[in-house]
């Protein structure tokens, strides 16, 4: 393990395991990184220096006794819309916040599994937008190319993997803000069935599109965290059956027939596919092809599939947005969509509800001719920092439309998919993203392992950069 770059999830806790690191070694190591790099990538809102420094020393003593955990006294790190007992979950937000009385479950299955928690990665304002950049804490900035944006709403924790910060972190997924911001970062990031992760406290976020997921080099690393931090509070409304995501990392997956997806799902505002990123898909098809499987161009009945992701979008954020200690403090952007999210809240969000079982018939039976769907995870490279920071409502709207009109409609299916790495347009990442069915999983997984074998795209790391310059943040 090199001190200037976490090692993977896995090795840690075999390191760990096997008496060749303590965890207080590890989290030192991890939150000099970070700050190190505070300045310049600003990946996180809130470090737990302190707090993480003592779970490690109590890691180390379990560890000592013989006690064996998945995670136990690996540091890893958490979006901060997720509570952690103690620390405020400010969700992109100016003002003060209060500490969190609890974890939410998420958090707390990490912690059973033996996880540290470092801190807590920076967000977009309720995480509505692709960039990871507001006043309340500034911009973080893309590991591969500091002009810009990681995306978002995951930005920080992608941020934070991508530089080998931490060995990967939680992030959600409501429109695509784990698969985004892993497409523009190299990172394998894994949105799960809706259920399979807990976000209690709240039952349903933002009413049932936005799900908890995982950010990691590796598959293997993405799929370790996924399982630790799966499972459901006995409140929750969904719940999945459980899987073993890391067993499936070295399964076969046999001979698949795979849809090559290009066109973009329907949208109110234009969305055209770089062709730069058409070049990046096309060549992960063409890969797959070579591996065995039956690869051919097919796009899934989406139909108008975006009137149902509105009004659940924006009455969740109305539901945030309600609850912020300092609303007048809220970008005026998000104040529009709450007033929106108000309007639409109840005869729309209920048709928008009730047409997910229609959706759910309709584009499953797509599954009965193909077993995955392959389509791009964004339509272009990542844009520079500042692009969207300053746009009225309506132009970001167009301009995150235009960038990512490919990841919200399984969100409003809430069956998974899994960002993979499709390479570089102009020296910026660029990802694929794999797409099933309900509870597909495993078998996305073992699809995205087979891939990682043969590309090994974990193995390419940011460039060094002078951590010392001045502070870029905006």
């Amino acid at each position: 393990m090199t001190p200037d770059r976490a090692a993977g999830l896995a090795e840690s806790a075999r390191a760990l395991a096997d008496g060749e690191v303590t965890s207080r070694a590890l989290v030192e190591e991890a939150l000099a990184r970070i700050e190190v790099t505070q300045g310049s990538l600003n990946a996180f809102r809130v470090v737990r220096a302190q707090a993480a420094l003592a779970e490690a020393e109590a890691a180390d003593r379990e560890l000592a006794a013989g006690v064996r955990l998945p995670l136990l006294g690996v540091p890893i790190a958490v979006k901060d819309d997720t509570d952690v007992a103690g620390e405020p979950t400010a969700f992109g937000c100016s003002g003060q916040f209060p500490p969190a009385a609890k974890d939410a479950e998420a958090v707390r299955r990490l912690r059973a599994a033996g996880a540290v928690i470092v801190g807590k990665t920076n967000t977009c304002e309720l995480g509505q937008w692709p960039f990871t950049e507001g006043p309340a804490f500034g911009a973080t900035r893309n590991p591969w190319h500091r002009d810009h944006t990681p995306g978002g709403s995951s930005g920080g924790s992608a941020a934070a993997v991508a530089a080998g910060l931490v060995p990967a972190a939680l992030g959600s997924d409501g429109a695509g803000s784990v698969r985004i911001p892993a497409s523009w970062t190299n990172l394998i990031g894994i949105k799960p069935q809706r259920g399979r992760v807990s976000t209690w406290p709240r039952g349903e976020s933002f009413k049932g599109i936005t799900v908890n997921g995982t950010l990691a080099r590796t598959v293997a690393d993405a799929a370790l965290l996924l399982d630790a931090a799966a499972g459901n509070h006995e409140l929750d409304p969904h719940r999945p059956p459980s899987i073993d995501a890391s067993q499936a990392v070295g399964r076969d997956p046999g001979r698949l027939r795979i849809a090559l997806a290009l066109k973009p799902p329907f949208t109110a505002l234009p969305a055209r596919l770089d062709p730069r990123v058409r070049a990046r898909i096309v060549e992960l098809g063409e890969k797959l092809s070579a591996l065995g499987h039956h690869v051919e161009e097919a796009d899934p009945p989406y139909g108008q599939i975006g009137l149902t992701f509105i009004p659940r979008a924006t009455a969740g954020i109305a539901e945030w947005a309600g609850e912020v200690p300092f609303p007048a403090l809220l970008d005026p952007r998000t104040r529009s969509a709450a007033r929106l999210g108000r309007l639409l809240g109840g005869v729309p969000l209920r048709a928008a509800r009730r047409a997910e079982a229609v959706l759910h018939r309709r584009i499953g039976r797509f599954y009965e001719s193909y077993d995955v769907v392959l389509a791009p995870t964004t339509a272009a490279p990542p844009p520079r920092i500042g692009a969207m920071l300053g746009l009225g409502g309506f132009a970001t709207d167009r301009a995150m439309i235009a960038a990512c009109p490919y990841a919200w409609p399984w969100n409003v299916l809430g069956w998974p998919g899994v960002n993979v790495p499709a390479g570089f347009a102009d020296g910026l990442p660029v990802g694929g993203q794999l797409l099933g069915p309900a509870n597909s999983e495993p078998l996305l997984i073992s699809l995205a392992a087979q891939l990682e074998a043969e590309l090994r795209w974990h193995e390419l790391w940011p460039p060094q950069q002078d951590e010392t310059a001045p502070s870029a943040v905006a």
